[in-house]
């Protein structure tokens, strides 16, 4: 073997052990952040396996509890009085169902409009839908709120539904725009020649096509609106048509007197049911997201 090819070698094994060991470092670092981001989550299902004395006593940073104990499950899903916390998981599945619901229609049929057909002041109405995503929920939370009050809507789910059915989210409008566009317009054309109107062309052609921007815009209204918190507590005056957001909060009490370990069970408990969407709908969601808007 020759000398440059020894130098070669050597040049190979120096690099090979040099990314070995960058990529050795990297692991590390991934490793001990992922354990420092996931250590809450721990702490709090393992509180909630603790009795209430056990919880900010003696090794606070312990997440594993010394004595082994459902209660906190029990007492939490009985809620106080007649109502159940399963009351408040029922209350919080048929408002994400309703939103849901209302978003994949409106979203869907504004996104189409914007995307395919031509209309007098398209593009001011496009920039105002824009614009929508730059403002702050809380400068239109108080004239919404009159508004409701005077439907009578007030202390009821509707507020938090009715307004899904008329596009108000404009991110999923944006987001399905853009997936609209990546469609070909010749399947369009296609279906155009053989007599389809505007609404059978995006019933049966576009929607179809659109099913990994819909699985997306479900993942995340339903998240959204699960874990939504402001909003409930405005609307929703009633403790039985309380959500497991505005829920949660039943178990604190300004007085000292509050239910730490049912409400660490219970917040367990909500966290089910997003944990398997995203787990079943990850390939969706992440198809969703990477395919919108390239051409």
């Amino acid at each position: 073997m020759t000398a440059s090819a020894l130098t070669v070698a050597r040049t190979r094994r120096r690099r090979g052990r040099q990314d070995r060991a960058s990529h050795a470092v990297l692991h590390i670092v991934l490793i001990a952040g992922s354990i420092v981001m996931i250590y809450p989550l721990i702490w709090m299902i393992g509180a909630s396996f603790k009795p209430e004395n056990e919880i900010f006593s003696g090794a606070i940073l312990n997440p594993f509890p010394a004595h082994f104990s459902w209660s906190n499950y029990v007492s939490g899903w009985a809620g106080s009085g007649e109502i159940t916390f399963g009351q408040f998981f029922l209350n919080s599945l048929l408002v994400c169902v309703g939103a849901i619901v209302g978003n994949l229609i409106s979203c869907s049929l504004a996104a189409y409009s914007f995307a395919r057909m031509r209309f007098k002041l398209r593009g001011l109405w496009f920039a105002v839908m824009l614009g929508m995503l730059m403002l702050p929920f809380p400068v239109t939370i108080v004239p919404q709120y009159i508004m409701f009050h005077a439907l009578g809507w007030t202390n009821s789910i509707l507020p938090l539904i009715i307004p899904k059915f008329f596009g108000v989210e404009s991110f999923f409008v944006f987001l399905m725009i853009q997936f609209i566009r990546t469609i070909p317009r010749e399947l369009e054309q296609a279906a155009q020649v053989d007599g389809a109107n505007r609404f059978q062309i995006f019933v049966r052609v576009v929607l179809p096509l659109l099913t990994p921007a819909l699985v997306t815009t479900t993942i995340f209204t339903f998240i959204w609106t699960w874990n939504d918190f402001f909003s409930q507590l405005i609307y929703l005056g009633k403790p039985e048509r309380y959500t497991v957001a505005v829920g949660l909060q039943s178990f604190l009490d300004a007085t000292g007197q509050s239910q730490w370990g049912a409400m660490f069970a219970m917040t367990t408990l909500s966290l089910i049911p997003v944990f398997l969407l995203f787990l079943f709908f990850q390939r969706r969601l992440v198809e969703g997201i990477a395919t919108t808007g390239l051409k």
